[in-house]
């Protein structure tokens, strides 16, 4: 059964209980869930417990000089991401430019056009909502990279490092901003489906048995199924399925080949390799990065790697554009 979409909230905080009881009938009627205070401190102190969606202040009400309501709706943790409208019978370009500069994120004149009014009030639920979702996506994402570091025996800031080398090179590439975060966030969680590996086999000293090889491999299809849960990391989910195929088709786990593998995923291979080889591991210490991308030239030599990708990434290296190295 699907599960209903939980009504928006919007509080209004107005200084004329006409004029705000005449908004909150108008919202009400269009499907929100409205309240009305008459005063900043109830409008504060109501959103302290049930943040809304959007926020609706008299000008009169936020402090006419300094807009001072605008700026402690600001700095309140609960409140800041909260859209933010000024109400005014002085829709004047200074009146809308001061009170934008104090944080308001839109301005209505009075009488309020009905129309006008639940078209911005809709725009500001929807930008809400979609903070909402990064909000907690990055909350996750950072949470499962310290639990991924944490299992896996790899250095202390392995995901950050990814995430940050990724995203150099990929605007090294002239990548756009919807690419460059997928790499962030594909930086952090690459190997996530290493969470679903027996401690036994990520522990094991010496080499691996090739019923262990394989179920280590197998943890980019366990992280491709966990991400298709969730809608935020649709976009990763090629680079945590894919880093580890090759040009040649001789990666795994689906022997891609050429341009056939993902491009986001092609990226992060190649700084997995680098920081694989630049940080400390159970098997090994750390070596200069100039010998990482020795292997990655070697790389490229037996058909792995692209060679215009890693000549970009030894480029970033060499003059000291990458954080960490």
């Amino acid at each position: 059964m699907t599960e209903p979409l939980r009504r928006s909230a919007i509080l209004i905080a107005h200084h004329d209980s006409a004029i705000g009881r005449h908004l909150e009938q108008t919202l009400a009627s269009d499907g929100h869930e409205v309240t009305f205070v008459s005063d900043p401190g109830s409008a504060l102190h109501h959103a302290r417990t049930n943040v809304p969606d959007v926020l609706l202040v008299s000008v009169a009400l936020a402090g006419r000089e300094d807009l001072v309501f605008c700026r402690q709706w600001r700095l309140e943790a609960q409140t800041r991401l909260v859209p933010l409208v000024l109400v005014s019978d002085h829709a004047d370009r200074e009146s809308r430019v001061r009170g934008l500069d104090s944080g308001a994120d839109d301005f209505l004149g009075t009488p309020v056009d009905r129309a006008e009014l639940l078209a911005r009030v809709r725009s500001l639920v929807r930008l809400k909502r979609s903070t909402d979702e990064m909000d907690s996506a990055a909350a996750i994402i950072t949470t499962l990279a310290v639990m991924i570091e944490a299992r896996d025996g790899y250095s202390e800031g392995h995901c950050h490092r990814m995430a940050n080398y990724a995203t150099a090179l990929g605007r090294a590439l002239g990548l756009g901003d919807a690419d460059l975060q997928a790499l962030r966030r594909g930086g952090f969680l690459h190997d996530i489906g290493m969470l679903a590996i027996p401690d036994s086999v990520l522990r094991t000293k010496g080499p691996l048995t090739t019923e262990e090889y394989r179920l280590v491999q197998s943890h980019t299809v366990i992280g491709d199924e966990l991400c298709g849960n969730l809608r935020s990391l649709q976009a990763i989910r090629p680079i945590v399925r894919s880093h580890h195929e090759r040009l040649d088709g001789s990666g795994y786990p689906d022997g891609l080949r050429g341009d056939g593998i993902p491009l986001l995923a092609q990226i992060i291979g190649i700084v997995d390799v680098f920081d694989a080889i630049t940080s400390r591991r159970a098997y090994h210490d750390e070596q200069p990065a100039s010998q990482a991308l020795d292997v990655l030239r070697r790389q490229v030599d037996l058909g792995w790697r692209r060679a215009d990708m890693v000549r970009a990434f030894a480029g970033l290296v060499q003059e000291g554009k990458l954080g960490g190295v």
